[in-house]
């Protein structure tokens, strides 16, 4: 009896495809081509990074399947015509990437999110002590996977220092920096360029929709906070979305369907992009928000469809405000707030202009998140 694991029952070949027979009774039908491209020999991929060592264009289009048979080690080993080539598969990444039995990966779309409204944390918010996602792999990966599956943490016991974010990001990722530098300051100003730096209250929002690409994750460090008000809110953008297309698929339709222009300028600085209030991927699943009432341009659209877009415009404004999608709490001194900026929607009360109020701002994206999240995930798994 073979030691090795078998999940393959049967293998045989119709017309241009390879038919595999699994042991739970499922059955694959496989595009020579597919097979051919996704060679796993020496030849094919350099074995120390996985890369291809060819172009499709290199596979003949008269391919096929000449022979298919198990080796020895129960190992699938097929024969390509006209290249008198041989691949040989394991059955586990057979079954593991076999494209009619897994679904594609997707770590962005609202289907691998956790949707959440004002009473979802009632056994409270996501804290995570800084000094224990420096110290502790295993606590940092619950603290990215927070921002994977509900889009934001707030980090408590962060040494209050000038430039201290900078130092967070480095333990995540890495600094996007824009034309607000490395980092930014949210304080009252004298003449702003960004109404973020008064004490006004500022709706519910996303940051630099102007900029495209955005940077796709904020974190706001509190350095001083002895004033009155000034409390944050948070809305998943997400869930503001899915609640629009429940209650108006014709509007929903419309704004990922709209693309509005954004902008932002100052003496030294002209920002511009254009992009829809909510981006659908192939699934037609949501894998970005953007809504900020300040910094979009004039709006043009054909005059068959600016009525629908405003119907559509004010029903996603009005969802965004309810207080039965916010949360509401106080950043103390210590406390950095880490949001993903392509779903989170984050806004601020108006607050007294005694005392003083201080956070510190930067930008990374999630690409760098996600990718420690990775890494993190299969070092775990493989112990």
């Amino acid at each position: 009896m073979s030691k090795h694991k078998e999940f393959i029952t049967k293998l045989s070949t119709i017309g241009d495809e390879l038919v595999i027979e699994w042991d739970d009774g499922k059955k694959s039908r496989i595009f020579s081509h597919w097979l051919r491209d996704h060679c796993q020999m020496p030849t094919s991929v350099n074995a120390n990074n996985g890369q291809r060592l060819f172009s499709v264009v290199d596979i003949p289009e008269e391919t096929y399947i000449d022979q298919v048979y198990k080796d020895e080690k129960c190992n699938v080993c097929v024969v390509f015509q006209p290249e008198n080539h041989l691949s040989v598969f394991s059955q586990e990444w057979l079954r593991k990437n076999c494209y009619d039995q897994n679904l594609q990966f997707d770590d962005r779309s609202e289907k691998q999110k956790h949707l959440w409204q004002k009473y979802s944390f009632e056994d409270g918010l996501p804290f995570v002590n800084y000094e224990d996602i420096c110290k502790d792999d295993n606590i940092k990966l619950d603290a990215l996977r927070m921002v994977r599956d509900v889009g934001f943490f707030i980090l408590e016991n962060v040494p209050i220092i000038e430039g201290q974010v900078l130092n967070v990001i480095s333990e995540l990722g890495y600094t996007r920096e824009t034309n607000y530098g490395t980092l930014f300051e949210v304080r009252t100003e004298i003449n702003p360029n960004n109404l973020a730096y008064t004490n006004m209250g500022l709706g519910s929002h996303t940051d630099n929709p102007y900029r495209d690409p955005v940077p796709t994750v904020q974190l706001l460090h509190c350095l001083e906070s002895s004033t009155e008000g000034g409390d944050s809110v948070l809305v998943d953008g997400f869930k503001a979305a899915t609640v629009l297309r429940q209650e108006s698929e014709e509007d929903f339709d419309t704004l990922t369907r709209s693309w509005v222009n954004y902008r932002f300028t100052d003496p030294s600085t002209d920002l511009r992009s254009r992009v829809p209030m909510i981006e659908l991927n192939d699934n037609n699943e949501i894998v970005k928000v953007r809504y900020n009432n300040r910094s979009i341009d004039t709006i043009h659209l054909p005059d068959n469809k600016v009525r629908s877009f405003y119907k559509a415009y004010r029903h996603w404004s009005e969802i965004i405000e309810r207080d039965s999608l916010k949360i509401i709490f106080k950043l103390s001194e210590g406390d950095l707030m880490l949001i993903d900026n392509t779903r989170i929607m984050h806004a601020r009360t108006a607050f007294s202009k005694e005392g003083k109020r201080h956070l510190q701002g930067a930008y990374t994206d999630l690409d760098g998140l996600y990718s420690l999240l990775n890494v993190l995930e299969a070092r775990q798994q493989n112990g």
